[in-house]
């Protein structure tokens, strides 16, 4: 499938700049997060029955002991009763409490589980056109915001409902006159609350987005700390962060506004109602109409009629904050996986016929292949930022090539916007050691993601073993391989860790061995932890041509029938650069590799080298060969003082 044929989506607030509207979710996209949980909601709604009764029948017995007060009769056991039904009801409250708390954690937990899930499995180039910080924060906050459904009213619904239900029928049935009156203050302050919601909801999901946006730019701060503080823009990059905090500020004020115009209404509610009550009953009992006691009551039926009406302004202020989250939770939901993409290409496109020389471990036949618009914007902005804090910094950026600009990064526009490859044919036979060389931006890093499968071509095929890529499993096909990036990752954690990232059954002992095939014995030596050593953040404790080294290491540690290099040994000192050719020497018998390098010294004894420049083959052959045909490699190798 294309990069290009991906169904369209929605982008707005998803790393980018504040939008005008985030994304809006339903609350019919909320009922699977409550469902999950429904035998405990079920349980809870018995319990508000139960609870509901008990607190209905509290202002009835307490109307009998004033009826029995005012005839002079004993109250025999209702004030027992009275008694009883109170500690029942907090019983039960109480219980339903700890059983609401616990779902609500529940619900974020099992909501972070499907986010975790789905980030980890989304194809890479989802990763190229989003900030880091903010998935990490829909993960976080934006989760946290779910807990307050089942917790602010919304679980014990039923029996809130069957409260003010019965209070509503209790009231009419004393004094029709006074319920009335009532009714018109609420339904006021229902409506009133209905229109401030929509506003709450909304505000929250720009609150969202904006502490999504500080995430991603603490991330970026954090993470380049060390090119931060040489710069000496710790202070610009402050500035930066609280211009965000500050909009986030900004959005939370104005949530707080129309909160704190909801809140009041409840209470002005009951305050105008028991006004009303009392002005209006009172005239009412001086007439004769009602008594003493039936006032008493309709004035507790009056007060339990107001707790479930602010539990129901509580609900609808916490569900609309949800939602305004869920939209952000659910816009990542809604991203196909690697897995859902391959069932699409299974579905529409023809893979390539197998070969009868099926010799070729690794073969490109016409491949061509262009980034996304949205890929290549965000590559486009992390390198005007990177470029503008050098410059800052008062460093010449005209010969530096930043993180963002690698092959895939900086490629010649002038065939295509944002086209990579252009038609490159080649063939990697099996059991032989392959380079791909050229200029920054010839394409080269491109090649390997797209064996890999991070991505799949616009054009052409690339057959691993005879086999159209695409119609393998992406697991099944990274089994195959082996695969050591440019930058040489290193994860937080310890040495072992990192080793056994592919290979998680490796005994201790394979491990040390690796690590001394590459030249790595003295960091083992070094702490007496041994494989169990922290490498610090990012492998902060290594130094560069250490983490390069570990990542070369858990590929060979993996020893998979196919190994692809990406400048492997660009941190290298000579010394370890020679030592580390003869380990791949050793690991490299009977395995296929492809080797990217920019030093030609280290693949000029490969069996083929491939010359790519501007997304095209412009050579293949041994070093000898392309000396004599091929005019980019001769210079290359003139340069580098090989002819």
């Amino acid at each position: 499938m294309s990069a290009d044929s991906r169904p369209a989506r929605s982008r707005r607030g998803f790393g980018r700049g504040a939008p005008d509207e985030g994304p809006r979710a339903s609350f019919r996209q909320l009922l699977p997060f409550l469902l999950e949980h429904r035998t405990v909601l079920v349980i809870v709604a018995i319990l508000s029955v139960f609870g509901a009764i008990t607190t209905l029948a509290q202002p009835l017995l307490v109307g009998q002991v004033i009826e029995s007060v005012q005839a002079e009769q004993a109250l025999g056991m209702l004030v027992w009763a009275i008694v009883a039904l109170v500690v029942v009801s907090s019983i039960i409250s109480g219980y339903q409490h700890y059983l609401l708390q616990r779902t609500g954690t529940a619900v974020v937990y099992s909501s972070r589980r499907r986010l975790i899930s789905r980030i980890l499995h989304l194809p890479i180039s989802e990763f190229d056109s989003r900030r880091t910080g903010d998935l990490v924060s829909r993960v976080g906050t934006d989760t946290t915001l779910l807990y307050a459904v089942l917790t602010q009213g919304l679980a014990d619904a039923v029996g809130n409902a069957l409260i003010f239900l019965g209070a509503v029928i209790a009231m009419a049935l004393i004094d029709p006159l006074l319920l009335g009156a009532i009714v018109i203050v609420l339904g006021v302050s229902i409506a009133a609350v209905t229109l401030l919601s929509g506003r709450i909801r909304k505000a929250t999901s720009d609150q969202q987005i904006k502490v999504g946006e500080l995430a991603s730019g603490v991330e970026r701060a954090v993470g380049s700390i060390r090119t931060v503080r040489a710069a000496g823009a710790s202070g610009r990059e402050e500035s930066a962060l609280n211009g965000v905090a500050g909009e986030a500020y900004g959005v939370g004020v104005r949530i707080a506004k129309v909160s704190a115009l909801v809140v009041p209404i409840a209470g002005i509610a009951l305050q105008v109602s028991l006004l009303a009550v009392l002005g209006l009953g009172g005239y009412r009992v001086a007439d004769g109409a009602i008594g003493v006691a039936d006032l008493v009551t309709f004035v507790m039926f009056l007060f339990l009629l107001v707790g479930p009406l602010g539990s129901f302004f509580g609900a609808i202020t916490s569900v609309n904050q949800a939602l305004g989250a869920l939209g952000r939770i659910q816009e990542v939901l809604d991203l196909p996986t690697e897995t859902q993409d391959d069932a699409r290409i299974a579905a529409s496109v023809t893979p390539e016929p197998a070969p009868l020389d099926t010799t070729a471990a690794v073969e490109f036949r016409d491949v061509r292949f262009g980034y996304p618009a949205d890929v290549v914007a965000a590559r486009r902005k992390a390198e005007t930022e990177a470029r503008a804090l050098l410059e800052s910094a008062h460093v010449d950026t005209s010969a530096v090539t930043l993180p963002g600009e690698s092959d895939d990064e900086a490629p010649d526009h002038t065939a295509h916007p944002a086209e990579v490859l252009r038609g490159v044919s080649f063939r990697v036979p099996r059991g032989s050691r392959v380079a791909l060389v050229g200029p920054s931006g010839a394409g080269k890093s491109t090649t390997l993601a797209l064996i890999e499968r991070f991505y799949d071509p616009t054009g052409g095929a690339i057959l691993v073993d005879g086999v159209d890529v695409r119609a393998l499993p992406r697991d099944d096909l990274r089994a195959q391989l082996g695969y050591v990036e440019q930058d040489a990752p290193t994860l937080a954690g310890t040495i072992a860790e990192n080793l056994r990232l592919a290979s998680p059954e490796a005994s201790d002992d394979d491990c040390e061995r690796v690590l001394r095939a590459v030249n790595l014995g003295d960091v083992l030596d070094r702490s007496e932890l041994g494989l169990q050593a922290p490498v610090g953040e990012s492998g902060v404790m290594l130094s560069g041509g250490e983490r390069q080294r570990v990542a070369i290491a858990r590929a060979l540690l993996a020893a998979p029938p196919i190994l692809l290099l990406d400048e492997s040994t660009s941190s290298l000192d000579g010394l370890n650069e020679q030592r580390m050719r003869e380990a791949i020497d050793a690991v490299a018998e009977g395995r296929t590799l492809i080797v990217i390098a920019h030093r030609l010294s280290t693949v000029v004894d490969s069996d083929l080298i491939v010359v790519l420049e501007n997304g095209r083959v412009v050579g293949q052959g041994t070093h000898s060969e392309l000396v004599a045909s091929t005019p980019l490699y001769r210079d290359l190798a003139k340069h580098q003082l090989l002819v």
